[in-house]
């Protein structure tokens, strides 16, 4: 995450350090007032031990009680067990100002220890409150601290899961594409045909638009035009002149965004489910049309009865995954056949 444990026990003890020293301040000012401007070291050493006793207190109720009761909702327990250590607290806190701190300026009489414990009133009024307000203090502000870094956690967390099942989805494109692009390459050189050179300079474009741009959050929707150009180009050499109609028109917006290889893997998906399976001939139309607030892309193909049955899988699915990713469901992605015509469209905002 974004501290270490090192770092976080630093952060802990320096807010630790900087909480209660503002806290003993501030009950010191407090009490300068209440004495009319006049303070005497008998009241600095009470407030001095209240303090340490609030410190411990509330560590105790935090670290002890709320995360161990309290988070865990066992919460009869963890009133029985905060009254108990209150009152205990509150016991060890008077003794230590009777014995140890009072006989530092006074030599009157001690209170017992049979009068310490059993002088609830006392004990509640004089130390109980001043060890509830320090740690009320203390564990609101550790509640709002916890939220905030839980809050952060969990975007953090999200955000990584996003990022990672967008890798992984751009790694099963890539590898698909690339598969049948060489195959294509592959039958053009089996024939010694004088478009094997083409195909290898075309297929350069492309790799370098998948290494480059594919990584990237968003490009031009232009530059995702210029390598469906080339894949287009590569794809029609495997056919016949007249085996293969492509029909494409475009208005582009010159702002206009969208994710990496999104328009591209459709053209793809035609081209694998639609011509190559198509036994007579073949047509793809492709539109798109970018204006200052959305991208819509169109593309339709024919298809045999059931050419399209199966492209539902890695194409489409990568494509929707891609859409709730960046655009969470400001998007329509709509697929459709009708008749032996397969068609899917796209609406996004023009910027991501």
């Amino acid at each position: 995450m974004k501290f270490g444990p090192e770092n976080n026990l630093k952060q802990h003890v320096y807010f630790q350090l900087f909480f209660w020293t503002a806290l003993f301040v501030f009950g010191s000012v407090r009490n300068y007032g209440e004495y009319y401007d006049e303070m005497s070291p008998e009241i600095i050493i009470y407030n001095f031990c209240h303090w340490i006793f609030q410190i411990a207190g509330a560590n105790f109720i935090y670290y002890v009680l709320v995360r161990h009761f309290f988070d865990r909702k066992k919460y009869v327990l963890f009133c029985l067990y905060l009254i108990v250590s209150l009152y205990f607290i509150s016991v060890i806190n008077r003794i230590f100002i009777v014995y140890i701190a009072e006989p530092l300026f006074t030599h009157e009489l001690k209170d017992s220890f049979f009068d310490i414990f059993t002088d609830i009133s006392y004990l509640l009024f004089h130390y109980t409150f001043m060890i509830i307000s320090g740690a009320f203090i203390f564990i609101s502000v550790m509640f709002i601290l916890r939220y905030k870094d839980e809050k952060e956690n969990t975007t953090q967390l999200q955000k990584e899961k996003a990022e990672l099942e967008l890798r992984s989805l751009k790694s099963q494109l890539n590898p698909h594409f690339l598969f049948n692009t060489l195959n294509n390459i592959y039958s053009l050189s089996v024939s010694n045909s004088e478009k094997t050179s083409e195909s290898i300079s075309r297929l350069s474009d492309i790799l370098d638009y998948i290494l480059y741009k594919g990584p990237n959050n968003e490009v031009p929707v232009a530059e995702e035009v210029s390598v469906i150009d080339d894949y287009i180009a590569l794809e029609s050499l495997r056919y016949s002149e007249g085996r293969l109609k492509i029909h494409k028109i475009s208005t582009i917006y010159p702002g206009a965004t969208i994710p990496p290889l999104l328009y591209l893997t459709l053209v793809e998906n035609a081209f694998k489910h639609g011509a190559a399976k198509t036994a007579n001939n073949a047509e793809i139309n492709i539109s798109i049309s970018c204006d200052g607030q959305y991208s819509v892309f169109r593309i339709e193909n024919t298809c045999e009865n059931d050419d399209h049955e199966d492209s539902e899988g890695i194409g489409l699915k990568n494509v929707e995954k891609q859409l709730h990713y960046h655009y969470k469901d400001h998007f329509t992605f709509k697929v459709c056949r009708e008749n032996n015509i397969f068609k899917v469209e796209i609406k996004t905002p023009t910027t991501l």
